[in-house]
């Protein structure tokens, strides 16, 4: 349909369905943004990550834009888009600017030399090609492990409002995982049962992870989420499992 008789309707009925058309019809400026943006991002943040803020921001555009104001719409998405990458950005990327200017140095001049000389270079030879001392090197690779210090009692918040804890979403070795545990007990009906009996969305995570060996990372790619989102998902799948089987354990 043509963009501009999509923009009258629009108007005229503000459908969710003609919003996601609108939105489906411009997603081509946040990936162009995205890409400009990327090719200097902090190592903690992906292009898919700005890709999935700039959504929002072009959602928020097509909500918020007034014809009236003589702007077009390309130009006031154009702001809103970028605006909500750079937030994203500054948000993540906590470090001095000067600082990040060495750590993308130090970055590049490893991966360099790792490429030049097909495996990992040492500290020793990095410093020497980027002419400072070692103990220089050592400083800036602590600056590295400081970036991704999280804590694991940080909440983050899923789709529909529920929030998770990000320990929960790390895997403990030492905890029998459901799935394990009913094919241990000869128990597939139960199991059968309990994944029926979840929502759609689910059951494509756990038969995508479970039964067609999918990493985090291809299962992204399949329904259309970043790496981190399908891990959220993963988490939230396996607590609603584990209660659905305690529940059906009581119930028996």
């Amino acid at each position: 349909m043509d963009k501009d008789l999509l923009w009258q309707q629009f108007r005229q009925n503000k459908s969710q369905e003609l919003r996601h058309q609108l939105v489906l019809s411009y997603l081509w400026l946040v990936k162009h943004l995205a890409g400009r943006l990327a090719v200097r991002l902090p190592a903690c943040i992906s292009q898919e990550d700005l890709e999935s803020c700039g959504v929002f921001g072009l959602i928020e555009a097509v909500d918020k834009f007034d014809p009236d104001m003589g702007r077009d719409f390309e130009s006031y998405a154009y702001a809103r888009v970028r605006g909500a990458m750079l937030d994203e950005v500054r948000r993540a990327n906590w470090i001095p600017r000067t600082m990040w200017h060495k750590l993308q140095l130090l970055k590049a001049t490893r991966e360099k030399l790792e490429r030049k000389h097909h495996q990992a270079v040492t500290n020793e030879a990095v410093a020497r090609e980027m002419g400072v001392s070692t103990a220089e090197i050592n400083r800036l690779d602590n600056h590295f492990q400081r970036i991704y210090t999280l804590s694991l009692d940080e909440m983050v918040t899923a789709s529909g409002g529920e929030t998770l804890r990000l320990g929960d979403l790390i895997p403990d070795p030492a905890s029998p995982d459901p799935l394990d545990k009913v094919a241990e007990d000869d128990n597939q009906r139960l199991l059968a049962q309990a994944v029926a009996a979840m929502s759609e969305k689910d059951q494509l995570v756990l038969s995508l992870y479970y039964r067609e060996r999918l990493t985090m990372k291809e299962i992204g790619l399949v329904i259309g989420v970043t790496e981190s989102r399908v891990c959220q998902l993963h988490s939230r799948a396996l607590n609603r499992l584990r209660q659905k089987l305690k529940e059906m354990e009581e119930t028996k």
